[in-house]
């Protein structure tokens, strides 16, 4: 009469999952592009380090830097984008489900083994004597 809605509780657990997985993805994206912006200012400067200051003029180095950043660039942008739809939030929740429903199985079979194993060692009850009168 004076309560909440039970339902109400799984509602909010299932909200706040939800703003979660959200903020979640908003962090990873803003590291994201927090990172191109680094890589555009620092391939920059690499460039500005190899021919204005003339640091190993003779080579340009600057290239396979920014070649090498740029892969690991890439592999960020994979795993925001394509990674974490593979294996996003619905993929955790199914493996969750899966080890859970394998935890229950084994609880249970050791249940049954334990039932068992008291059954054979019950000990047999022998009948108390009766009186002759």
């Amino acid at each position: 009469m004076f309560s909440k809605n039970k339902n109400t509780s799984k509602l909010d657990l299932e909200q706040h999952e939800l703003l979660e997985n959200a903020q979640k993805r908003v962090r990873q994206k803003k590291r994201l592009y927090t990172h191109f912006v680094v890589f555009l200012v620092g391939s920059v400067f690499l460039v500005l380090i190899n021919k204005i200051l003339k640091y190993g003029q003779e080579y340009n180095w600057f290239i396979w830097a920014i070649t090498f950043w740029a892969f690991l660039f890439v592999l960020h942008i994979f795993n925001v984008f394509i990674t974490n739809k593979f294996m996003g939030q619905d993929w955790e929740r199914s493996q969750r489900e899966k080890l859970v429903q394998k935890q229950k199985e084994r609880i249970a079979a050791m249940e049954k083994e334990m039932e068992r194993e008291h059954e054979l060692q019950a000990p047999i009850e022998i009948e108390p004597k009766k009186k002759l009168l």
